[in-house]
């Protein structure tokens, strides 16, 4: 799912195309994508495109109001997991099976397509900023803010780092990918309680997520230059951990651990984050029980077709 760093880029990219462009009409390929009626799709065509912002992971385009005394009006578009732009000349045709949507400015033609059988993308049409903050799920903008916020936010809910990182009533703009990168950054298992943390590790905390987002922006904010981003994915050859399961950490060579759940992967290193023990992963280890490796030496011992500490080889 694109975040804070990959929708930054698709604003500014965005805003130097096609800001102060009229949208000339939208054509729609796939029935699901708009999930609102009022105001109808119809009433941004025609209009002029005056911004662009981000708010979380969303997108949002604002157009100028209809009339006179009237709100502005926005779409607001959430990729989701499968979702990305391309831009490409003018009345050029949504791809195949995955175009959603062809957006037709004066210069070009945006489109948004989904690679995905789960159609999970969505697009809103709403009037005014009244409208518009229905969609703000009143996350921390981490960039814009101070530790002694960061510490507010985090303490306000009991749950592991990772989830308090990924829960945008908490942190707008970070997901799984981003908040991997985070947690290896500040040497802490995704595991570890909030109420755990005293104010250093906090505010290392912070240092840390502040350093990866601003880092990973410049860095696309370069791969991408005067173009569009193409390569949009929560998969990079820079990251440290996350989506390189079984790869050696680049801070201490130790592989790239993981602990699966519902439809996402975390990733961690033992070393580094959790003082050498294996987190347990919650599909295996529950069939494993009493079985499942605690450290790195007993896993390899295990994958490598003996017993742990007398424990009874399940490879057989």
């Amino acid at each position: 799912m694109p975040e804070l760093p990959d929708v930054t880029v698709y604003v500014e990219r965005l805003e130097a195309l096609v800001a102060g462009q009229v949208l000339k009409r939208i054509r729609m390929r796939s029935s699901f994508l708009l999930r609102s009626v009022d105001p109808p799709l119809a009433a941004v065509e025609g209009r002029r495109l005056v911004e662009v912002r981000r708010l979380g992971k969303r997108l949002v385009f604002g157009f100028e109001p209809p009339g006179a005394g009237r709100d502005p009006l926005f779409l607001v578009l959430h990729l989701m997991v499968a979702g990305r732009l391309r831009w490409r000349p003018p009345g050029a045709k949504p791809p195949g099976k995955i175009g959603l949507a062809a957006f037709d400015f004066e210069t070009g033609t945006l489109l948004l397509t989904e690679a995905s059988k789960q159609k999970r993308a969505s697009l809103h049409v709403v009037a005014g900023e009244a409208g518009l903050a229905d969609f703000d799920r009143g996350g921390l903008e981490v960039l814009d803010t101070d530790v002694a916020a960061f510490a507010e936010a985090l303490r306000r809910e009991t749950h592991t780092l990772k989830r308090s990182l990924t829960d945008p009533r908490l942190f707008s703009g970070i997901g799984n990918a981003y908040s991997d990168e985070i947690l290896h950054r500040a040497r802490l298992s995704p595991f570890q309680r909030t109420t755990n943390l005293d104010d250093e590790a906090i505010a290392a905390l912070r240092d840390a997520t502040v350093a990866v987002l601003q880092e990973w922006t410049e860095d696309l904010r370069a791969e991408v230059g005067d173009g569009f981003p193409e390569k949009v994915t929560a998969f990079r050859p820079g990251m440290a951990v996350h989506g390189r399961y079984g790869e050696p950490c680049p801070e201490c060579g130790s592989p790239v651990q993981r602990v699966i759940y519902a439809e996402n992967e975390c990733n961690y290193c033992v070393t580094c984050q959790t003082g050498g023990k294996l987190l347990a992963d919650r599909v295996l280890s529950r069939l494993m029980k009493a079985d499942w490796p605690r450290t790195l030496e007993e896993l390899e011992e295990w994958k490598g077709g003996g017993s742990v500490a007398g424990k009874p080889d399940l490879r057989r």
